[in-house]
Parts: structure tokens; sequence; C-alpha cells
């Protein structure tokens, strides 16, 4: 197992200075000072997704903020959607603190749908906070498609695209066919989320779903909305976010039954995560609450927050604890809507 997830595999390493701080008299800090603190991102070195973009962020101010200031390296270790990355923070990865993971949140159910390659519980993992909650939307390319809505995706076939099939732009157009009927063609394999913007203006597929509203409104897509680039045709949650159009509808107000929306909250419930980082399940529990200490001070940090306006992201902080019931609410469903959500979600 080890020699599949060899260090060798890690991709890219970006270092991310921190300032020295005094010596802390006390174990935490004795432990991390002089230490390297990994953050490991589960995508490749070209993207520009605001899950890479809050992981740097983080990794760029929350070592000030870490007793004993160890120094932060940001790596990358892409596979199957981020699996290979869980897995490598579940079964490999040190489990003394010196860990963090940074990976986009679609691996959360993966375990769920019965995918081999998985080797992690999610519920297990010591969850650490996210920088932002979110919410995804399904969006057409407005020059690309007459389509407008998501019942003229039932008339006609219409091209999305998506990275991996395990990841959110890659499942939920699959979900959406099989829960509502729905005609789209979904082609994925593109590197990363921004790969599929770029297809999309290359004319190579007409829309995108499964995109964060964050990341929609961040960076060089940050006018699509107002210029009406895209339109964003569907709101992928139970409940509406108000940051979201009210005239764009809601996936939870097609649902027929309670049964329904809570097998919607089960496949589109880890949007609400965020941008979540974790540590490994093994790591003692004074070095996990000194790192979500970490992450609180980073996500109050003026520089942390002057870096991601520069950036055009927003700062809404999850705490750990929240995510980790979050985590535990996917899982604490009934088996009816586990074999539902099993026969809608194929493994990757």
């Amino acid at each position: 197992m080890a020699d599949r997830f060899s260090s060798a595999l890690l991709g890219g390493a970006v270092i991310l200075g921190l300032a020295a701080a005094p010596a802390a008299a006390d174990p935490i800090a004795d432990f991390y000072r002089g230490k390297q603190f990994n953050i490991y991102s589960g995508t490749g070195e070209n993207s520009t997704g605001s899950v890479v973009q809050y992981g740097r962020s983080v990794a760029q101010f929350i070592g000030k903020h870490i007793p004993g200031n160890p120094t932060v390296i940001y790596r990358f270790m892409p596979g199957a959607g981020g699996i290979k990355a869980a897995n490598f923070m579940y079964e490999i990865a040190p489990q003394d603190g010196t860990a963090l993971g940074s990976i986009s949140r679609g691996f959360i159910v993966q375990p769920l749908l019965g995918n081999s390659a998985v080797q992690f519980d999610p519920t297990k993992f010591n969850w650490i906070g996210s920088a932002a909650s979110e919410v995804s939307v399904g969006a057409y390319w407005t020059k690309g498609t007459t389509a407008r809505t998501l019942e003229d995706a039932k008339k006609h076939e219409i091209v999305v695209g998506g990275t991996a099939p395990s990841q959110d732009t890659g499942l939920y157009p699959v979900v959406l066919n099989k829960l509502l009927g729905t005609r789209f063609k979904v082609i994925t394999g593109y590197k990363s989320s921004s790969e599929v913007d770029l297809a999309m203006q290359k004319g190579e597929v007409q829309g995108k779903i499964g995109w964060t509203w964050g990341n929609l409104n961040s960076g060089g897509t940050a006018n699509w909305v107002k210029d009406h680039t895209v339109t964003v045709f569907i709101q992928m949650s139970v409940e509406r976010n108000p940051n979201v159009p009210k005239d764009v509808p809601v996936l939870g107000d097609l649902a027929r039954n309670d049964e329904d929306k809570q097998l919607m909250r089960l496949i589109f419930g880890t949007t609400a995560t965020g941008y979540p980082t974790f540590m490994g399940p093994g790591v003692q529990k004074e070095r996990v609450e000194a790192i979500r200490a970490a992450f609180r001070e980073t996500m109050k940090d003026p520089d942390f927050k002057r870096s991601l306006e520069q950036q055009k992201l927003e700062v809404d902080p999850i705490e750990g604890e929240v995510i980790a019931d979050m985590v535990k609410k996917i899982f604490d469903v009934s088996p009816a809507v586990m074999d539902r959500a099993r026969e809608l979600m194929p493994p990757s």
C-alpha cells in the first residue's frame, strides 16, 4: 500500500514561508518547532479552482498561528478525484499532527457508493474547519445552447463537462439524469474545474453542473452571471441559499416527498462543507485542538482576509466540529435512502 502512495507521487511542493516567533514553553509548541507541516491537495499543480485558492491561502498564513511556527508546505497529490489523497491521509500520512488534508469535498460520499478504491472512513477523520460555506449550481454557456431551464434538458441532449466521475461536476449531472429524467451527456477527464470553463469557451461542452457559487463568482468568471455569459438554471440544494438569485429554482423544491429530500441532502449535502480541511484519524486530541485553534485564528487574520479579498473569495468559516456533525448526518440515513443513493451514484 505504501509503495502506491509513496512520496515520489506527491507532485510539486510550494513552500510558503513563515515568520519566526518566540519560543513557547508548552508541549504543543515544543513538538511543532522546527517541524515541517504538510498540507495535501487532492488536485493537480495547474488547478486554479477555489479549493486550491483557499488551500494555498490557508497554507500561507496558518503557520504563524500554530504554536512553534512550523514550516508549511502545500503539496499536490492528484488522482481519482481526491480519493488517492484521502487514502493517503487515512492510512499513510504521519498521524502525529503534521499532515493536513485540503481536498475537494466530493470524496466524502465515495464510501457510500461501494467504490473499491476507497480505503477511508470520513466519519473518523479529525475535521479542522472550512474557510467558507458553499452551494452548487448548474449553468449553461449562454451562447453554446438555446437551453435556459432544467426542463429544457429533459427535451434535448446537452453536453456538460466535469473533472472525475466522483467529483461534483462529474457526478451531479448523472444524478439529475436518473432522478429527474434530464438528458445531460457528461464528458469527464478535465484536470481541473477551470479547464471545464475553458472547454465551454472553446465550444467543447455546453455547461457545467456542480459549479460552486463562490468559484463561479470569483477570478476570471466573476462577471459571468452578471454579464449573462452563463445562465444559472438550478441551485443544487434542499434549502435556498440567499446568495443565489431568487429566480433560480431550488432542487429541493422538486422533491416529491420527505424521502426525496433526504436523498437530495445526502447527495448534495457535502457542498455545505465548503472547502473542508482535516487530519488523520490517529492524531492525538491535543494536537487536533491546537490546529483547530490555529485555523480559527487564521480566519481572523487581517492579512489572510486581505489575501482572499484580492482573490474575490469570501471568508465565512465553518468550525471543524460542525463539519464533523455534517459528515455524520450524511452517513446517518435510512437503508432505503442509502440504497437509492447507490443506484443514483455509481462508484467512479
